[in-house]
Protein backbone atom coordinates (compact mmCIF):
# COMPACT_ATOMS: atom_id res chain seq x y z
CA UNK A 1 0.00 0.00 0.00
CA UNK A 2 1.24 3.39 -0.49
CA UNK A 3 1.89 5.88 2.43
CA UNK A 4 0.08 9.39 2.80
CA UNK A 5 2.91 12.15 1.51
CA UNK A 6 2.81 13.67 5.07
CA UNK A 7 3.82 10.02 6.72
CA UNK A 8 6.39 9.68 4.41
CA UNK A 9 7.77 13.62 5.11
CA UNK A 10 7.97 13.03 8.39
CA UNK A 11 9.52 9.74 8.83
CA UNK A 12 12.04 10.52 6.27
CA UNK A 13 13.18 13.40 8.12
CA UNK A 14 14.30 10.79 11.36
CA UNK A 15 16.86 8.36 11.77
CA UNK A 16 15.93 5.16 10.36
CA UNK A 17 16.81 3.67 13.39
CA UNK A 18 14.10 6.27 15.39
CA UNK A 19 11.34 5.95 12.62
CA UNK A 20 8.05 5.02 13.62
CA UNK A 21 5.99 2.43 11.05
CA UNK A 22 3.60 4.25 9.03
CA UNK A 23 -0.03 3.36 10.10
CA UNK A 24 -1.29 1.41 6.58
CA UNK A 25 -4.01 3.26 5.45
CA UNK A 26 -7.72 1.85 6.23
CA UNK A 27 -11.13 1.54 4.67
CA UNK A 28 -13.37 3.96 5.65
CA UNK A 29 -16.17 1.84 7.33
CA UNK A 30 -19.70 2.61 8.65
CA UNK A 31 -21.51 1.25 5.21
CA UNK A 32 -18.92 3.93 3.32
CA UNK A 33 -18.01 3.07 -0.48
CA UNK A 34 -15.23 0.33 -0.50
CA UNK A 35 -11.95 1.98 -2.10
CA UNK A 36 -9.16 0.85 -3.71
CA UNK A 37 -6.16 2.15 -1.13
CA UNK A 38 -3.21 3.72 -2.50
CA UNK A 39 -4.44 4.75 -5.78
CA UNK A 40 -4.96 8.47 -7.47
CA UNK A 41 -7.40 9.33 -9.85
CA UNK A 42 -6.51 12.37 -12.63
CA UNK A 43 -8.88 14.14 -15.07
CA UNK A 44 -7.04 14.01 -18.39
CA UNK A 45 -9.50 15.50 -21.06
CA UNK A 46 -8.64 14.93 -24.49
CA UNK A 47 -7.97 18.11 -26.26
CA UNK A 48 -8.72 17.60 -29.96
CA UNK A 49 -12.32 16.02 -28.94
CA UNK A 50 -13.20 18.33 -25.82
CA UNK A 51 -13.94 14.44 -24.36
CA UNK A 52 -13.39 14.13 -21.18
CA UNK A 53 -10.95 11.23 -19.63
CA UNK A 54 -9.57 10.11 -16.38
CA UNK A 55 -6.55 8.50 -15.62
CA UNK A 56 -6.25 5.84 -12.60
CA UNK A 57 -2.90 5.72 -11.20
CA UNK A 58 -1.15 2.65 -9.16
CA UNK A 59 2.13 2.78 -8.05
CA UNK A 60 4.45 0.26 -7.09
CA UNK A 61 5.54 -0.38 -3.37
CA UNK A 62 8.92 0.22 -3.48
CA UNK A 63 8.09 3.73 -5.35
CA UNK A 64 7.79 6.39 -2.10
CA UNK A 65 11.22 4.34 -0.53
CA UNK A 66 13.35 4.74 -3.63
CA UNK A 67 13.42 8.16 -5.12
CA UNK A 68 15.88 7.44 -7.88
CA UNK A 69 14.37 5.00 -9.26
CA UNK A 70 12.60 4.55 -12.54
CA UNK A 71 10.06 2.45 -13.23
CA UNK A 72 8.43 0.58 -16.37
CA UNK A 73 4.48 1.64 -17.25
CA UNK A 74 1.42 -0.39 -17.99
CA UNK A 75 -1.42 1.09 -19.49
CA UNK A 76 -4.66 -1.03 -19.39
CA UNK A 77 -7.92 0.41 -21.18
CA UNK A 78 -11.51 -0.82 -20.10
CA UNK A 79 -9.84 0.51 -16.81
CA UNK A 80 -13.38 -0.37 -14.62
CA UNK A 81 -12.50 -3.71 -14.41
CA UNK A 82 -8.96 -4.05 -15.72
CA UNK A 83 -7.40 -1.49 -13.66
CA UNK A 84 -8.20 -3.78 -10.37
CA UNK A 85 -7.40 -7.20 -12.12
CA UNK A 86 -3.87 -5.77 -12.90
CA UNK A 87 -2.88 -3.95 -9.97
CA UNK A 88 -3.74 -7.40 -8.19
CA UNK A 89 -2.01 -9.71 -10.59
CA UNK A 90 1.27 -7.37 -10.10
CA UNK A 91 1.45 -7.75 -6.53
CA UNK A 92 0.36 -11.53 -6.41
CA UNK A 93 2.51 -12.88 -8.82
CA UNK A 94 5.99 -10.91 -6.67
CA UNK A 95 4.89 -12.59 -3.54
CA UNK A 96 7.31 -15.21 -2.91
CA UNK A 97 10.05 -12.86 -5.01
CA UNK A 98 10.48 -10.84 -7.83
CA UNK A 99 9.18 -12.89 -11.24
CA UNK A 100 7.63 -9.24 -12.50
CA UNK A 101 9.42 -5.92 -12.89
CA UNK A 102 7.66 -3.65 -10.66
CA UNK A 103 5.99 -1.25 -12.59
CA UNK A 104 3.44 2.04 -12.47
CA UNK A 105 0.06 1.18 -13.63
CA UNK A 106 -2.07 3.48 -15.29
CA UNK A 107 -6.08 2.93 -16.30
CA UNK A 108 -7.19 4.24 -19.08
CA UNK A 109 -11.23 5.52 -18.17
CA UNK A 110 -14.46 5.45 -20.21
CA UNK A 111 -15.46 8.92 -21.14
CA UNK A 112 -16.24 10.36 -17.38
CA UNK A 113 -19.89 10.00 -16.98
CA UNK A 114 -20.34 7.98 -20.36
CA UNK A 115 -22.26 4.39 -20.40
CA UNK A 116 -18.93 1.87 -20.83
CA UNK A 117 -20.22 0.55 -23.66
CA UNK A 118 -20.81 3.57 -25.77
CA UNK A 119 -17.69 4.63 -24.77
CA UNK A 120 -15.35 1.80 -25.72
CA UNK A 121 -17.20 1.59 -29.11
CA UNK A 122 -16.40 4.94 -30.04
CA UNK A 123 -12.60 4.71 -28.92
CA UNK A 124 -11.44 1.38 -29.56
CA UNK A 125 -12.83 0.77 -33.51
CA UNK A 126 -11.13 1.61 -36.77
CA UNK A 127 -14.38 2.20 -38.97
CA UNK A 128 -17.74 3.76 -38.40
CA UNK A 129 -19.27 0.23 -39.29
CA UNK A 130 -20.36 -0.92 -35.94
CA UNK A 131 -21.32 -4.34 -35.04
CA UNK A 132 -24.83 -5.70 -36.24
CA UNK A 133 -25.92 -5.88 -31.94
CA UNK A 134 -24.92 -1.98 -31.63
CA UNK A 135 -28.23 0.00 -30.73
CA UNK A 136 -29.73 3.15 -32.86
CA UNK A 137 -27.15 5.50 -33.21
CA UNK A 138 -24.54 4.05 -31.48
CA UNK A 139 -20.80 5.64 -32.75
CA UNK A 140 -18.21 3.70 -34.01
CA UNK A 141 -14.75 4.47 -35.65
CA UNK A 142 -12.79 7.01 -33.88
CA UNK A 143 -9.79 4.70 -32.74
CA UNK A 144 -7.24 6.81 -34.30
CA UNK A 145 -8.31 10.21 -32.66
CA UNK A 146 -8.21 7.89 -29.54
CA UNK A 147 -4.33 7.04 -30.11
CA UNK A 148 -3.69 10.63 -30.93
CA UNK A 149 -5.09 11.25 -27.48
CA UNK A 150 -3.24 8.32 -25.74
CA UNK A 151 0.44 9.64 -27.42
CA UNK A 152 -0.53 13.32 -26.80
CA UNK A 153 -2.25 13.78 -23.80
CA UNK A 154 -1.86 10.75 -21.18
CA UNK A 155 1.70 9.45 -22.27
CA UNK A 156 3.27 12.85 -21.53
CA UNK A 157 1.10 14.07 -18.45
CA UNK A 158 2.15 10.38 -16.89
CA UNK A 159 5.90 10.78 -17.71
CA UNK A 160 5.68 14.61 -16.56
CA UNK A 161 3.91 13.72 -12.95
CA UNK A 162 6.01 10.18 -12.64
CA UNK A 163 9.02 8.34 -12.52
CA UNK A 164 8.26 6.51 -15.44
CA UNK A 165 10.67 4.73 -18.26
CA UNK A 166 9.15 5.94 -21.38
CA UNK A 167 11.60 3.00 -23.14
CA UNK A 168 9.68 0.98 -20.82
CA UNK A 169 5.71 1.36 -21.67
CA UNK A 170 3.06 -1.70 -21.81
CA UNK A 171 0.04 -1.27 -23.53
CA UNK A 172 -2.68 -4.06 -22.55
CA UNK A 173 -6.34 -4.40 -23.93
CA UNK A 174 -8.82 -6.99 -24.19
CA UNK A 175 -11.25 -7.54 -26.86
CA UNK A 176 -12.01 -4.18 -28.56
CA UNK A 177 -9.24 -3.10 -26.46
CA UNK A 178 -6.92 -5.93 -28.11
CA UNK A 179 -8.11 -4.77 -31.52
CA UNK A 180 -6.73 -1.30 -30.58
CA UNK A 181 -3.65 -2.27 -29.50
CA UNK A 182 -3.25 -4.51 -32.51
CA UNK A 183 -3.82 -1.35 -34.94
CA UNK A 184 -1.55 0.74 -32.91
CA UNK A 185 0.86 -1.75 -33.54
CA UNK A 186 0.55 -1.89 -36.55
CA UNK A 187 0.09 2.18 -37.34
CA UNK A 188 2.91 3.35 -34.53
CA UNK A 189 4.78 0.63 -32.95
CA UNK A 190 6.69 2.96 -30.99
CA UNK A 191 4.07 4.26 -28.76
CA UNK A 192 4.92 0.92 -26.55
CA UNK A 193 7.62 -1.40 -25.71
CA UNK A 194 4.99 -3.98 -25.21
CA UNK A 195 2.10 -5.72 -26.35
CA UNK A 196 -0.70 -7.44 -24.72
CA UNK A 197 -3.40 -8.19 -27.20
CA UNK A 198 -6.55 -10.57 -25.40
CA UNK A 199 -9.03 -11.61 -27.61
CA UNK A 200 -8.72 -8.79 -30.17
CA UNK A 201 -12.43 -8.43 -32.12
CA UNK A 202 -10.68 -8.73 -35.60
CA UNK A 203 -14.33 -9.66 -36.52
CA UNK A 204 -15.50 -6.19 -36.58
CA UNK A 205 -16.52 -4.52 -39.62
CA UNK A 206 -16.20 -7.85 -41.53
CA UNK A 207 -12.58 -8.37 -40.19
CA UNK A 208 -11.58 -4.81 -41.34
CA UNK A 209 -8.33 -4.72 -39.43
CA UNK A 210 -7.19 -8.02 -40.68
CA UNK A 211 -7.62 -7.26 -44.25
CA UNK A 212 -5.86 -4.03 -43.62
CA UNK A 213 -2.80 -5.81 -41.70
CA UNK A 214 -0.77 -6.92 -45.12
CA UNK A 215 -0.82 -3.38 -46.19
CA UNK A 216 -0.16 -1.78 -42.98
CA UNK A 217 2.77 -3.47 -41.84
CA UNK A 218 4.68 -3.46 -45.15
CA UNK A 219 4.65 0.37 -44.10
CA UNK A 220 6.89 -0.76 -41.59
CA UNK A 221 10.69 -0.83 -41.13
CA UNK A 222 10.37 -2.31 -37.77
CA UNK A 223 8.70 -3.73 -34.60
CA UNK A 224 10.69 -3.69 -31.88
CA UNK A 225 8.37 -4.75 -29.03
CA UNK A 226 7.08 -7.56 -26.81
CA UNK A 227 3.26 -9.02 -28.18
CA UNK A 228 1.70 -11.58 -26.59
CA UNK A 229 -1.34 -12.57 -27.96
CA UNK A 230 -3.97 -14.56 -26.47
CA UNK A 231 -7.40 -16.33 -27.22
CA UNK A 232 -9.68 -18.52 -25.01
CA UNK A 233 -10.49 -21.75 -26.17
CA UNK A 234 -14.09 -21.39 -26.21
CA UNK A 235 -14.24 -18.39 -28.43
CA UNK A 236 -13.70 -20.72 -31.66
CA UNK A 237 -16.66 -21.59 -33.93
CA UNK A 238 -17.93 -24.73 -32.09
CA UNK A 239 -20.81 -26.97 -32.37
CA UNK A 240 -23.22 -27.78 -29.48
CA UNK A 241 -21.66 -25.99 -27.19
CA UNK A 242 -22.80 -22.64 -25.38
CA UNK A 243 -19.90 -20.33 -24.86
CA UNK A 244 -19.75 -16.72 -25.60
CA UNK A 245 -18.79 -15.72 -28.63
CA UNK A 246 -18.98 -19.31 -30.61
CA UNK A 247 -20.46 -17.31 -33.39
CA UNK A 248 -16.87 -15.72 -34.87
CA UNK A 249 -13.73 -17.75 -34.79
CA UNK A 250 -11.47 -15.73 -33.37
CA UNK A 251 -9.21 -18.47 -32.51
CA UNK A 252 -8.48 -18.03 -36.23
CA UNK A 253 -8.25 -14.86 -36.70
CA UNK A 254 -5.87 -14.46 -33.62
CA UNK A 255 -3.76 -17.30 -35.20
CA UNK A 256 -3.65 -15.53 -38.72
CA UNK A 257 -2.95 -12.13 -37.37
CA UNK A 258 0.07 -13.88 -35.21
CA UNK A 259 0.91 -15.44 -38.90
CA UNK A 260 0.99 -12.23 -40.63
CA UNK A 261 2.97 -10.69 -37.89
CA UNK A 262 5.57 -13.71 -38.23
CA UNK A 263 5.54 -13.75 -42.14
CA UNK A 264 6.97 -10.01 -41.89
CA UNK A 265 10.37 -10.79 -40.18
CA UNK A 266 10.61 -8.46 -37.79
CA UNK A 267 14.10 -8.25 -36.28
CA UNK A 268 12.88 -6.64 -32.95
CA UNK A 269 9.86 -8.40 -32.64
CA UNK A 270 9.16 -11.01 -29.84
CA UNK A 271 6.12 -12.44 -30.70
CA UNK A 272 4.16 -15.16 -28.44
CA UNK A 273 0.64 -16.61 -28.91
CA UNK A 274 -1.52 -18.57 -26.95
CA UNK A 275 -4.42 -20.38 -27.03
CA UNK A 276 -5.36 -20.77 -23.19
CA UNK A 277 -7.51 -23.76 -22.64
CA UNK A 278 -11.04 -24.23 -21.37
CA UNK A 279 -11.67 -20.13 -21.41
CA UNK A 280 -13.96 -18.39 -23.45
CA UNK A 281 -14.12 -14.22 -24.18
CA UNK A 282 -15.54 -13.41 -20.57
CA UNK A 283 -12.96 -16.34 -18.38
CA UNK A 284 -9.66 -15.81 -20.47
CA UNK A 285 -8.57 -12.12 -19.33
CA UNK A 286 -7.18 -12.79 -16.05
CA UNK A 287 -4.99 -15.29 -17.50
CA UNK A 288 -4.00 -13.75 -20.45
CA UNK A 289 -2.55 -10.52 -18.21
CA UNK A 290 -0.77 -12.80 -16.19
CA UNK A 291 0.95 -14.97 -19.28
CA UNK A 292 1.23 -10.84 -20.69
CA UNK A 293 3.11 -9.13 -17.67
CA UNK A 294 5.30 -12.27 -17.59
CA UNK A 295 6.25 -12.47 -21.70
CA UNK A 296 6.58 -8.20 -21.58
CA UNK A 297 7.72 -7.33 -18.10
CA UNK A 298 9.50 -10.00 -17.01
CA UNK A 299 12.37 -10.28 -14.04
CA UNK A 300 15.78 -11.91 -15.65
CA UNK A 301 16.14 -15.17 -14.39
CA UNK A 302 12.84 -15.52 -12.81
CA UNK A 303 10.85 -18.87 -13.27
CA UNK A 304 7.93 -18.64 -15.24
Amino acid sequence: MLVPAAMLSACSAAPASDAAPAAAPVQRGEGQAYELLGTQVFDVPDPASGIAYQVFVSLPPSYAAEPERRYPVVYVTDADYGFPMLRAIGRRMNGEGPRIAEFILVGLSYGKGEDPMASRRRDYTPTGKGASGAPAGAVHGQSLRYRDYLREAVLPFVEARFRAMPERRVYVGHSYGGLLGAQILMTQPDMFSGYVLGSPSFWFDRKYLLREAPALLGKLQAIDADVYMYVGEFEAQRIGDNRYQQEVDMVADNAAFAALLQDHGFAGLRLQSDVLADEDHLSVAPRGFTRGLLHTLAVPDSVD
